[in-house]
């Protein structure tokens, strides 16, 4: 039954008058007859004092674990063999011996890493050094000095601090407590497929990784930072070209050319000595030309390889239709491209945090999907990741859920998932399965975006769950 409030059961009546504004700090813990004088509570209890120094003892219960995961990753950098003619097959940490340390050493030693021939004739190499940004054989040079285990596992140390370095940014980005949100965050990294491959084969994705997050998350209040993140980005190409039209298109337009031109001007360092070895501009095209051949037969980088990883809708689309259309690659790039621009435009317009956050989704995954990548490339999603997954748990939005979860599939692809994999369906799934799941993140995101963008700023809202 309810009983009209007299004056004494007024709730904005001061419980104790005289006490003054000590009075108004006590919380009045009511009853069905109004207030009980001996039941008043002033200010938390113990057990909220406690709270903080329960996430403190998680987050270094967590880095324990995440230490030794970051042990077990980094044990191939010490234990790979010095490399030989007779062991180029070892995978262990063949990024870093044949995109980093021998193609340096070719460098230094007045030739050109870019030409195949050269590489496979000088050094002891199992794949062709691709077309990274030639400003990649100077800042990489430490490692290449000393000798090559020194090397190996000084790079690796290295890729752990940028791994560190990521969750940092993703714990920033979600709003987390830093230290144990690192710790959670970087942990997950470590004992994940797409980290552990990051250290396995000794790849350069976290500086990638690096620089295409702090390029998204300083563009607007650092543009100079951001500048010089996106400059990073571009260390392969296929990340700096649809990152730096993604950020022109999103009105970061100085970000995008000054990045661009940064890592431009950086190159010539390198550019011309290689130009006047190789005998003139013409025949260092030459080399280019022969470089972008051999990267396009191999088994691992052509587009029509039923073996290759690759992620981007070219690929995935050749290996789940068995068909590849005249054109295919660069109808990918420019479809990915201008629909992701469309969409990311007008999240930018919404305004609001969920549609800013799937906006830089959005722009990490069109990146991933426009041109040639491999699974471990989805790394440069994960601050942006992280924040879309907070954003569907306040909203369960279902496609938010799942873009999440499809984009969780490359991280949890660990060794007994892809054997069971290959047992039930096959190899061609095995080396499938990672790029469905980033195409279908994509394509939930923008059908996403698409109706946020329909209904305009301000105007979208999420059903109510009911229970």
């Amino acid at each position: 039954m309810t009983r009209a409030l007299g004056r004494g059961d007024d709730p904005r009546q001061d419980p104790d008058p005289g006490a003054g504004a000590a009075g108004r700090d006590r919380r009045v813990i009511r009853g069905p007859r109004g207030p009980r004088p001996d039941a008043v509570a002033a200010g938390p209890g113990p057990g909220r004092r406690a709270v903080p120094g329960s996430r403190r003892a998680l987050g270094v219960l967590v880095a324990v674990v995440g230490a030794f995961g970051v042990w077990r990753a980094v044990r191939p950098a010490w234990q790979v063999p010095t490399p030989s003619w007779a062991n180029r097959p070892e995978e262990r940490m063949q990024d870093f011996r044949d995109a980093l340390y021998f193609p340096i050493r070719e460098f230094l030693a007045g030739g050109n890493p870019y030409d195949p021939a050269v590489m496979f004739g000088h050094w002891p190499v199992r794949q062709n050094f691709n077309l990274y940004q030639p400003y990649h054989l100077v800042l990489h040079l430490p490692f290449a000095l000393p000798g090559y285990r020194v090397g190996a596992v000084a790079f690796a140390a290295f890729l752990v601090l940028l791994l560190v370095f990521l969750a940092v940014l993703a714990a920033g980005r979600v709003r987390a407590p830093l230290f144990t949100g690192t710790a959670v965050i970087g942990t997950l990294l470590v004992f994940s497929q797409v980290g552990k491959a990051q250290l396995y084969v000794g790849q350069v994705n976290p500086l990638i990784a690096v620089g295409a997050a702090g390029a998204l998350l300083a563009r607007d209040r650092y543009p100079r930072l951001a500048a010089a993140a996106l400059a990073l980005a571009w260390l392969k190409p296929q990340f700096g070209l649809p990152l730096a039209v993604l950020l022109f298109a999103r009105g970061s337009r100085k970000v995008a050319l000054c990045g661009t031109g940064l890592a431009a001007l950086s190159s010539l360092v390198v550019v011309v000595p290689l130009v006047v070895g190789d005998g003139g501009v013409g025949a260092f095209l030459d080399v280019v030309a022969r470089n972008l051949r051999h990267a396009g037969a191999t088994a691992y980088g052509a587009v029509d390889s039923f073996t290759s990883q690759r992620v981007d809708v070219a690929a995935v689309f050749f290996r789940v239709t068995g068909w590849l259309p005249p054109g295919a690659e660069l109808l990918a790039l420019v479809g990915v491209l201008v629909v992701s621009v469309v969409l990311v435009r007008g999240l930018d317009l919404a305004g609001d945090g969920t549609s800013t956050a799937v906006a830089d989704l959005l722009t990490c995954l069109a990146v991933v999907v426009a041109v040639v990548h491999q699974p471990g490339d989805v790394l440069i999603a994960v601050p942006a990741l992280a924040l879309v997954a907070v954003r569907w748990w306040r909203d369960r939005d279902p496609l938010l859920g799942v873009a999440v979860a499809a984009l969780l599939v490359p991280f949890a692809h660990l060794h007994f998932v892809d054997g069971g994999v290959r047992s039930l369906l096959g190899e061609r799934a095995a080396v499938t399965l990672d790029g469905v799941a980033v195409v279908v993140a994509w394509v939930a995101l923008a059908v996403c975006a698409r109706r946020r963008v329909a209904a305009g700023p301000g105007r979208w809202r999420v059903p109510a769950v009911r229970p």
